[in-house]
Order: C-alpha cells, then sequence, then structure tokens
C-alpha cells in the first residue's frame, strides 16, 4: 500500500499510473493522520518550495511525515518532494525545510544563462551513481541510463554520504539523487523518464531498508 501524498502541488496522476504500471497499490492521501496506515510514501511535487512547505505544514503532514519516516517506512520524494528534505532553500527568500537531509536547495548560477544554459533544466540528461560505495538498490536499475529533468533549483547535501547520484548541467554538477536510510529521493521524475523511470519505481517497491 503506497500513500501518494496530496497536498495540492503534485504531478498526482502521472505518478500514480507509473506506479500502478509497476504493480503498486496506490492511494491519495490528503490527511496526515491517515499516514500510519501504509507500507511506502511517495511525494511528488512541481511549484515553489515555500508553498510546498505551507501547504504541508497546514495540515500537519510535515510531522507526519517525519514521524513515519522515523519509524521506517520506505519514503521516495520526486523533484521538489526531494527539495523540501533539505534543511531550507534559497528560492524566492530564505525558507526552511523539513531538515531530514542537512544542505540547501540553490539556483543554478547566475552566469549560467548567460552562458547559453537556459534555466530551468528540461530534457534528458545523466543520473552517474556514486562511486564512494555501492549503488543504491532504488537507483541500481539507471547505470548507464538517462532521466528527465525540469528544475530551476539544486539540492546541495552537506555530507557527502548522502549523495547517491549526480548530474551536470553545462560544467555545473548538482545532485540527482540524495538519501539516508529509509529516505531515497529524485531531482528527475521517474514517471517522466519512460523505461528507466519504470524499473526505479519498481526498484523502490521491492526496496526493504
Amino acid at each position: 500500500m503506497i500513500a501518494l501524498i496530496n497536498y495540492g502541488m503534485g504531478n498526482l496522476h502521472s505518478v500514480a499510473k507509473a506506479l500502478e504500471q509497476v504493480g503498486g497499490r496506490v492511494t491519495l492521501v490528503d490527511q496526515a493522520d491517515d499516514l500510519r496506515q501504509y507500507d511506502r510514501i511517495v511525494l511528488p511535487g512541481v511549484g515553489a518550495f515555500r508553498d510546498c512547505m505551507h501547504a504541508l505544514q497546514e495540515g500537519g503532514m510535515d510531522v507526519a511525515l517525519k514521524d513515519a519516516i522515523a519509524a521506517g517506512t520506505p519514503f521516495l520524494g520526486i523533484c521538489l518532494g526531494m527539495q523540501v528534505l533539505m534543511d531550507a532553500s534559497l528560492e524566492f527568500g530564505h525558507h526552511r525545510g523539513l531538515g531530514l537531509i542537512p544542505g540547501a536547495v540553490k539556483p543554478f548560477p547566475e552566469t549560467h544563462a548567460e552562458r547559453g544554459f537556459k534555466i530551468p533544466h528540461m530534457g534528458w540528461n545523466d543520473v552517474v551513481l556514486s562511486s564512494e560505495k555501492s549503488a543504491h538498490p532504488v537507483l541500481q536499475p539507471l547505470a548507464g541510463q538517462q532521466v528527465y529533468y525540469v528544475h530551476s533549483y539544486c539540492c546541495m547535501p552537506t555530507q557527502p554520504e548522502h549523495l547517491l547520484a549526480a548530474c551536470s548541467y553545462g560544467d555545473y554538477p548538482f545532485a540527482a539523487a540524495i538519501g539516508r536510510d529509509n529516505i531515497v529521493a529524485t531531482q528527475f521524475h521517474p514517471e517522466k523518464s519512460q523505461r528507466a523511470g519504470l524499473a526505479l519505481l519498481e526498484a523502490f517497491l521491492q526496496w526493504n531498508p
């Protein structure tokens, strides 16, 4: 049973369909008290960091998420759902995140657009698995594959062990995936990444951290 968190900012239909395609039983969850009933949690998201955090806090979903993760429930964050795991974001000011992964969300360099790299970073690009340790079991199917990105801001974890995979836009490296313990999160969109994305979602369903 997968809780797909509905806080008004995620591409829920596409994510739900992709999870169902690989065998998941998905329920849209918008009440914090319901979260403890589920075996796995997925937090998708598109839009602004500040608005996402406000929506999560408004109904107590932020606390329910932290409690579920602390209890060991496998968690997958997608795009904005990855960024809110960080301590803070510099998107349109300075905003506090969930604080589950140390680090901050920062924009691409201001000079990037001037050098011909359009912002947002949009389209197919690499996902380079960490060479520091064995590939994360959820990310293993992505070895040698490309995935689909749409983002203007990047996660910069402060602890190297939380960086599970990387990518570069031009000559600027950023975190493609982060995680620890029962948390895994991706900057790219598995639901838009065709076979590679479906393989990742299937691996998440089989993951026993």
